[in-house]
């Protein structure tokens, strides 16, 4: 055999390129709508995990400054550093003798950046600690609507009411908070974002825990009332199926460590409620 013919038979024909070119454009006409549908059913999620880091770095930071932080969103007519109206700013504190109150933009780098994807954006803030009695008031019965939507998958400046702004003590302590984290237009209502998938970034003041959240069913609302149990389980939760008695005392049994001494999260509940009281 010559060289012209060892070469000839290793090549490749036209028909042989353009099936495989072809079959290579089917693969991912299947494959990237799939990938793309992934990524945009993960924003959610992601958002809230870096959102809980942004407040995690935040507290490490005014307690290694010794200077009080705040979090919070763009007002009305103002801008995020990424030119948005999405993203969290973070602010100090940085002369509280002089100029007490006044809090100036932190621009480092884990301060700025896309902590919220795609079109999650952060539709309230509530301050205080979570109860059932305040969650059922906020809304009528959305458990099917919102069943379904899982199952498919004192200051000197004043804020909006549903964004006040969440301040770290230069020990790191806090006000507890909740971030309600969604996905749908700013045009829906407060009352009726329980429709919708919604991830709650709940953060313990006093320890500086952040646990992600999805909201209560009404079934799960009236469990949680009829047996007298927080409304935090202290613990990621975002499975769309309903949580059952067993669930949660499988959740509230779980074992924390505290002080040295193993403890329930339950029993670590009813101390923290003892000690607000005295």
């Amino acid at each position: 055999m010559t060289h012209r013919n060892k070469i000839a038979a290793r090549a490749y024909t036209l028909i042989e390129v353009v099936l495989v070119i072809g079959l290579l454009i089917v693969i991912s006409a299947i494959a990237l709508p799939n990938f793309y549908r992934q990524l945009a059913h993960e924003q959610l999620p992601t958002s809230a995990n870096q959102l809980r880091a942004l407040i995690v770095l935040a507290r490490a930071n005014a307690s290694f400054d010794g200077k009080r932080y705040r979090i919070r969103f763009v007002r009305e007519e103002e801008f995020d550093a990424l030119g948005t109206r999405q993203q969290p700013i973070i602010e100090r504190e940085d002369d509280p003798i002089e100029f007490p109150e006044e809090f100036f933009e932190v621009r480092a780098p884990w301060a700025v950046g896309q902590t919220l994807l795609g079109q999650v954006r952060c539709a309230e803030i509530r301050l205080g600690r979570p109860s059932i009695e305040d969650l059922k008031q906020r809304r009528e019965s959305a458990t099917t609507a919102l069943d379904e939507a899982f199952t498919k998958r004192g200051q000197k400046e004043e804020f909006e009411r549903e964004f006040p702004p969440l301040y770290i003590e230069p020990d790191g302590t806090s006000d507890w908070a909740t971030l309600v984290l969604t996905e749908v237009p700013e045009e829906i209502p407060i009352d009726e974002l329980y429709t919708h998938p919604g991830i709650d970034v709940i953060v313990d003041g006093l320890s500086g825990l952040c646990w992600l959240q999805r909201p209560f069913y009404d079934e799960e609302l009236d469990l949680f009332e009829e047996k007298n149990w927080p409304a935090v389980l202290r613990k990621d939760f975002l499975s769309p199926l309903e949580l059952t008695e067993r669930d949660v005392l499988e959740l509230r049994e779980l074992p924390v460590q505290s002080q040295g001494k193993k403890t329930t999260a339950a029993e670590e509940e009813e101390s923290e409620m003892d000690a607000s009281k005295r």
